[in-house]
Order: C-alpha cells, then sequence, then structure tokens
C-alpha cells in the first residue's frame, strides 16, 4: 500500500509547527534591538523551512515544482538585489512596497480561487472575499505609499466629499463580496468589479495622507497584510500561512494603536478622518523671531557641555547625517561629555526609523533612549540638539488647545538649557504649523543641510581644543 501521501501530510504538520515556533520566537527577539538580528533570522529560518515543505507538497496537490522554483528564484533574486543596494534612508518605501507585494500575494490567491467559482461553503467564501478586499486594499495604498515617500507623488490629493466617496466605495464593494462569498452571483464581471473597487479604494483612502502620518499608515498596512495572509491560508489550508498572518496582523496591530497613540489620535481617526490632513489648521500665534547661531559658536557650546542629548528627525535621514552625528558624539564624549538620544515613536516616516539609521551609523544601543525614558532628563542637558525634527518638539502640543498637534506626546527638548536646532529653511512640519520651539529664548538655528551642518559641527568641536 502506497503511504507516501500519509508521510508528507504528517512531515507537513510537524514542519508548520516548527514554523510557527520559528516566526513566533524570532518576533519576541525582534522586541530587543540587541536581539532583533537573531530574531530575523530565526523568523527567516521559519520561512525556509515553509518554502521547502511547498517543495514537498507540489506534486500532490498538482502544482508544477519547476515553476513554483523559478518564481522563488526570480522573486528571491529581485529581493536580494534590491535589499542589497537600497540605502537605508530609502528603507521606508522598500517596506511600503513589500507590504504591497505581500497584501498583493494574498489579493492574488483570492483572485485565483473567486474566479474559478470554487464554493466549499460560508466561511470559505467569506474568508477569501475579506483576504481579497483587505490584501488589495493593502497593495495600492502600499504603492501610493511608496510613491510618496520616493517622491513620485508630491501633495496629497483631497477633495470635498472624499470620505463620503471612500465609504461609498467600500459599500458597492462589500456588497458584491457578499454576493461573491454567498455563492448568489460568482460571475467574473462581479469578481473584476469587486477587486477593482477594493483597489481603488486604497488609492483614495492613501492619497490625502500627510507626510506626519505616515509612520502610523505604514504600520496600518502591515497589520492588514498579516490579516489578508492569515485569511488565504485558510483558504489554502496552509496552517503556515494562517500562523504567519496573524503574528504580522496582531503585531502591526498593536504597533498602529502605539504609533497613533504617540500622535494623540485614536485608531478610529487615524482610519476615518483625513490622514494627515492638518495644514493650515487654527493654532494660536507664535511671536518672537528665529534666532541664527554659527556652527563655530554652536561647537563652542557643545565641546564644554557636560550633558548633551540628540533629537534626530526626518531630516537626518533627508541628509544622510547619521554617521557626522556619530563622529560628532565620538568627539563630545571623548572629551568628557554625556551624550544621548531621544527617540519620538513617530519621528521619520516608519516605526523605528531613527532606530535604524542610529543602528547603521554603529551607534551603540545604550546611548538611544525612547520618549517616556528620556523625557525627565532634558532639564540637566545643557545642550538639547535638534537635527531635522519638528512637530515631535512643539511645544504647543502641551499648551495650545487649538492647535490640531494638541495632547499629543513631544520630547521636551525646550527644557533644555540651551537648543540647538538644524534646520535647512524656516518653513513648517508636516502638521503645517509653526513650531514654538524655534522662536523660544534659549533655541539658536543652525541653519543647512543636515550631513553640512553637523560636518561643521564636527570642525568647530575639534577646533575648541
Amino acid at each position: 500500500m502506497n503511504t507516501t501521501p500519509t508521510v508528507t501530510a504528517a512531515i507537513v504538520q510537524a514542519a508548520y509547527v516548527l514554523v510557527a515556533f520559528l516566526f513566533i520566537t524570532g518576533l519576541k527577539r525582534m522586541s530587543s534591538p540587541a536581539t532583533a538580528r537573531g530574531g530575523i533570522l530565526w523568523a527567516g529560518l521559519g520561512m525556509v523551512i515553509a518554502t521547502l515543505v511547498t517543495y514537498l507538497q507540489a506534486p500532490e496537490i498538482g502544482i508544477n515544482l519547476y515553476l513554483v522554483i523559478g518564481a522563488t528564484v526570480l522573486g528571491g533574486g529581485v529581493a536580494w538585489i534590491s535589499g542589497k543596494r537600497v540605502a537605508m534612508t530609502d528603507m521606508p518605501q522598500m517596506i511600503a512596497l513589500y507590504n504591497g507585494m505581500g497584501g498583493g500575494a494574498a489579493a492574488a490567491i483570492a483572485a485565483v480561487e473567486l474566479y474559478r467559482g470554487d464554493q466549499r461553503g460560508l466561511a470559505f467564501g467569506a474568508l477569501a472575499v475579506l483576504g481579497a478586499l483587505i490584501g488589495a486594499v493593502s497593495l495600492s495604498g502600499s504603492c501610493i505609499a511608496f510613491g510618496k515617500l520616493q517622491g513620485l507623488i508630491k501633495k496629497s490629493f483631497r477633495f470635498s466629499g472624499q470620505q463620503i466617496a471612500n465609504v461609498l466605495i467600500l459599500a458597492v464593494a462589500v456588497v458584491l463580496g457578499v454576493l461573491i462569498a454567498t455563492g448568489v452571483n460568482t460571475g467574473s464581471s462581479v469578481v473584476t468589479g469587486f477587486f477593482v473597487l477594493a483597489l481603488l479604494l486604497g488609492v483614495t483612502m492613501t492619497l490625502p495622507i500627510g507626510g506626519a502620518d505616515m509612520p502610523v499608515v505604514i504600520s496600518l498596512y502591515n497589520a492588514l497584510t498579516g490579516l489578508a495572509v492569515a485569511f488565504e491560508g485558510y483558504v489554502l489550508n496552509n496552517w503556515a500561512m494562517v500562523i504567519a498572518g496573524m503574528v504580522v496582523g496582531s503585531a502591526g496591530t498593536l504597533l498602529t494603536q502605539l504609533m497613533a497613540k504617540a500622535m494623540n489620535r485614536s485608531l478610529g481617526n487615524v482610519l476615518f478622518s483625513g490622514f494627515g490632513d492638518t495644514a493650515g489648521a487654527a493654532t494660536g500665534p507664535v511671536t518672537g523671531t528665529q534666532k541664527p547661531i554659527e556652527a563655530a559658536d554652536a561647537g563652542v557650546m557643545m565641546a564644554y557641555a557636560q550633558k548633551m542629548i540628540v533629537v534626530p528627525g526626518y531630516g537626518m535621514a533627508v541628509g544622510q547625517a547619521q554617521h557626522k552625528v556619530w563622529e560628532l558624539t565620538q568627539l563630545l564624549q571623548n572629551r568628557g561629555v554625556t551624550v544621548k538620544f531621544a527617540i519620538h515613536p513617530v519621528a521619520g516616516r516608519m516605526p523605528g526609523h531613527m532606530n535604524v539609521l542610529l543602528a547603521e551609523a554603529g551607534v551603540p544601543y545604550d546611548l538611544i533612549a525612547d520618549l517616556e525614558e528620556i523625557n525627565a532628563e532634558f532639564e540637566t542637558a545643557d545642550v538639547a540638539l535638534i537635527i531635522g525634527a519638528n512637530d515631535v518638539v512643539n511645544p504647543v502640543a502641551r499648551n495650545d488647545k487649538s492647535s490640531p498637534i494638541y495632547g499629543m506626546p513631544i520630547l521636551d527638548a525646550d527644557k533644555a538649557k540651551n537648543v540647538i536646532v538644524i534646520k535647512r529653511g524656516q518653513g513648517q512640519g508636516f502638521s503645517g504649523i509653526e513650531n514654538a520651539l524655534f522662536y523660544l529664548d534659549n533655541t539658536r538655528m543652525l541653519y543647512g543641510d543636515a550631513q553640512g551642518a553637523v560636518n561643521q559641527l564636527v570642525q568647530a568641536v575639534k577646533a575648541a581644543g
């Protein structure tokens, strides 16, 4: 008697248990910068095992093994080359693009099943449709996010009644989805209309997004991709996909909530309001003038300080100044200055953006602290150096109820004895409001590109003797 299918099934199930263990362990290790690299390797090993199991199953379930291997080599090769070449400053758009690919893969799986008209009960149809809807939204939305981050889309598109239009698109897509899931109408025209509306919804939801909300949006689409993969895992009866999708979806949802909280916005507000649409909102008048400082004077101030806290922002990423910042830090440390880094949860364009850049430059983990850990230390800092950060250090969030960022937790940089702000000009932040920090008596503005300005500070500290 041929027992190969039974043996194969047992191997597959055992492999899925191991894959689940590796995924969860990898995610756990990613919670700490010190073990994150190992966590990625653990999770990667799990994905390798899951892929090999797919090869093992292919002949049994009627899949052309050569096509599967060819697709793996092609996709893996493109990912390897792009991963090696992408600059650390471009990591947010790469993550946005890969989020979209995950959602698109889930939507493609659903498309195959739905166009086939395969009906295996209401639960099967409902999960296939849900996975298709979420995956398609994640695909098109992530592509728009990529375009914004890459600079291909340079403005946010908003029009009157936009939210009503989004609701109508979603409602019609849901109606078509119900028809498909219940088997009332599974015709190709209905399925095509459903996918077109789902893709359109991702576009119309994401086009209004401002840069200030981009970390939340990337995290949200990461969660959506995970959910879509989990649903389609059920459709394929693939428990490795179900587990991986659930892990990514739950982790992404928690991270989205944390990002929204860091901006003093509810998850519902992020999902259903105009993403980042705060430009031109009312806020109290800012009095005073911005007071410039020369790099030589700022360098002397830092050289003779006892403690300095660096607050990196998107300007540091744009200027690719992280290596120069670390060089400045080492010079100051050699002079006996205590230097720490303060990271706001939504600094940059993706969760952990600043942490990634600083790690790439070689900054030790123990010098980097988040908002809750370091906020109390600003009062004892001789200098707070702001590099391209804006809204996350704006004190109006504490005291101006008319401001769109009122109530948002911020880094208390204004409480340092001296504040040096590196900024290319006098423009506003992504929230579209003036930063009151720039006008305070203890703040001085060092205008210029982040890398050039920090390099001037390095030379000034060296010249201080």
